[in-house]
């Protein structure tokens, strides 16, 4: 992976930790433009099998930023947990997949989400000094 694409990443998770505390990997993924808000949407109403069949590039590309993510959320020391996505919509609202083939342990590392363990004023105070370090540097 290039330098250019970790920054892109951790930029990302950085300004998704600003805006809304708890980022998903999903939400990177439409951050980085790997999903269209489309694309997730129809996933999440159910009319497409499992979402890593619309992301853009390839499995190895999608596998690098999930393990760029994770890298960078053990170095920031953040808070990990896990959601269960339902299907929206009418209907039996059923467990969504990732994957083509469902295994666990990726399905898990995809429906992570990122925070501050810390309590809202830490977490806010975390995320500014992040932003000016990053400020000083250029």
């Amino acid at each position: 992976m290039t330098k250019e694409r970790v920054k892109k990443i951790r930029s990302s998770m950085n300004k998704l930790l600003y805006e809304k505390e708890v980022v998903s990997v999903v939400d990177i993924f439409i951050d980085l433009d790997i999903l269209s808000k489309k694309d997730y949407e129809d996933w999440r109403f159910g009319r497409i099998n499992y979402l890593e069949r619309v992301c853009k590039g390839s499995l190895h590309k999608l596998s690098d930023t999930v393990s760029e993510i994770f890298k960078y959320a053990r170095e920031k020391d953040l808070k990990i947990t896990t959601t269960v996505y339902k299907k929206w919509g009418k209907g039996k609202k059923t467990t969504l997949r990732f994957t083509k083939y469902g295994k666990q342990s990726i399905e898990k590392r995809y429906s992570s989400n990122f925070m501050y363990k810390n309590d809202k004023k830490v977490r806010k105070e975390k995320i500014e000094k992040i932003f000016s370090e990053k400020s000083e540097k250029i």
